[in-house]
């Protein structure tokens, strides 16, 4: 029996963008420092996942200042969303085609 993998989005095999993806899922949006302690990373990984997500029009990145600080929050697009909808469904499939 053969495998179909090809249906599985490359921009998710990364365990940190699924991980981001994830979490942008279930929620409307998320700050950068909550993001990066929920996922335990450093802030140049996350900066760098988050960055190749939005390349592709996953993700939303938003900077504004709150005083002198910047906030940078993240979410998802609807292009996001749907390929990743997507790629969640073609794992389903995937698993259940093996039982």
């Amino acid at each position: 029996m053969k495998i179909q993998i090809h249906n599985l989005n490359k921009a998710f095999e990364n365990r940190v963008r699924l991980g981001i993806m994830s979490i942008l899922m279930v929620n409307d949006s998320m700050d950068f420092n909550t993001m990066k302690e929920m996922l335990e990373l450093t802030d140049g990984n996350l900066a760098s996942h988050v960055t190749a997500l939005e390349k592709e029009g996953y993700v939303h990145i938003k900077k504004e200042f709150a005083g002198k600080k910047t906030l940078t929050t993240y979410s998802a697009t609807k292009t996001g969303i749907k390929a990743f909808n997507e790629h969640l469904d073609a794992l389903e499939k995937l698993l259940k085609d093996r039982q």
